[in-house]
């Protein structure tokens, strides 16, 4: 079992930035994986930016210059820099793993709102 506690959402203006925190414990070792997702009500869950281990970091087409994941394997911690802020960037943030055995594992969720 792997636990997954994600931080840092909030409200923002237009233009702002953030920083999105998330800590894993648990049966660390056997994590592959880790990244963002999102959702807005309605919608799916979205691959927001992913980092997996020995591969090439991946992001959404519309977060491509403005959003950064920073993975620490000796920390067991990933965070989403997320700079120039848009309105359709609101939605909730929740981390993600994925284990060499094919588990995946959720973050509880962080709100991030964009507004003015």
């Amino acid at each position: 079992q792997v636990q997954l506690v994600d931080s840092g959402g909030g409200l923002v203006q237009p233009g702002g930035s953030l920083r999105l925190s998330c800590a894993a414990s648990g049966s660390v070792f056997s994590i592959y994986a880790m990244g963002w997702y999102r959702q807005v009500p309605g919608k799916q869950r979205e691959l927001v930016a992913t980092a997996p281990g020995g591969g090439t970091t991946r992001y959404l087409d519309s977060v491509k210059g403005r959003f950064t994941i920073f993975r620490d394997n000796a920390k067991n911690t990933v965070d989403l820099q997320m700079n120039s802020l848009k309105p359709k960037d609101t939605a909730v943030y929740y981390c993600h793993a994925g284990t060499c055995w094919g588990d995946e594992y959720w973050g509880q969720g962080t709100q991030v709102t964009v507004s003015s």
